[in-house]
């Protein structure tokens, strides 16, 4: 067990969030009970986590996506008002980590993501490791688009939408960014590379991508981001020997 404000600097000083300028609050976004003993991580604080981690008597809720986001409406009322209660009702912590989480360079999505498909980091287009969020690598040995479609299928349970560029041939450099990253594809066209994964597409994605020259895969938001969560938690098992369960709501996104 541990104390609640001790755990929140730990993760605040380990993501160096103060590098970040994000959408959101980088840290504690509600506070619960002063101790903890037990800790669930999810991609989303959406209401159906909130309900497993009644029924688990969590202590602290970790997520990658959890509230107060910019420009969304400022009253508690509606879904906003029953998640909140729920957490206050049952003094749950709620902790969220949504860039600085993306960047680390060991726990973090981008990071994790290389190793759940086997690429050889090279570094960052906007960055360092660490701080930025376009990460660049290379295949262990060269695949076509279609192929590298299929073995990230394989490794994330989750059929990517592919998007082939004409004339470009077969995949040896690779940049990615996890969830809504799709607006980065003219970043990593611009580092070399000859795919880009992220998690989701938009119309203008298409057309970046066939009149660029570079392969886009988008793998979904929530499958591209189920892991750095995971490997934070994991991280304060070890670290403060807390109990952590991982739960993951489907999301076909």
């Amino acid at each position: 067990m541990i104390s609640r404000d001790e755990l929140v600097n730990a993760c605040d000083a380990l993501l160096d969030t103060s590098l970040f300028k994000d959408y959101t609050v980088n840290g504690l976004q509600v506070a619960g009970r002063d101790r903890i003993a037990r800790v669930m991580t999810g991609v989303t604080a959406c209401q159906a986590l909130l309900d497993e981690a009644v029924d688990w008597k969590a202590d602290l809720v970790l997520v990658h996506h959890g509230y107060f986001w910019k420009n969304e409406p400022v009253p508690i009322t509606g879904m906003k008002q029953r998640r909140i209660r729920t957490l206050l009702l049952n003094d749950i912590n709620l902790l969220a980590y949504h860039l600085p989480l993306d960047a680390h360079a060991e726990l973090g999505n981008n990071a994790e993501l290389a190793r759940q498909l086997g690429f050889r980091v090279e570094g960052c287009a906007d960055g360092e490791l660490g701080a930025g969020l376009i990460w660049l690598g290379r295949l262990p040995e060269a695949r076509e688009a279609a192929d590298l479609a299929s073995h990230v299928a394989s490794c994330l349970g989750r059929e990517p939408l592919l998007i082939e560029a004409p004339g470009i041939g077969a995949v040896r450099r690779v940049a990615w960014c996890t969830g809504g990253a799709q607006d980065m594809i003219t970043q990593a066209w611009e580092a070399g590379a000859d795919a880009f994964i992220s998690g989701e597409i938009s119309e203008r994605t298409t057309h970046l991508a066939r009149e660029l020259g570079i392969h886009y895969l988008a793998a979904g938001h929530h499958a591209t981001e189920r892991y750095g969560i995971q490997a934070l938690g994991e991280w304060l098992a070890r670290e403060f020997d807390v109990e952590h369960r991982f739960v993951d709501i489907d999301n076909p996104a």
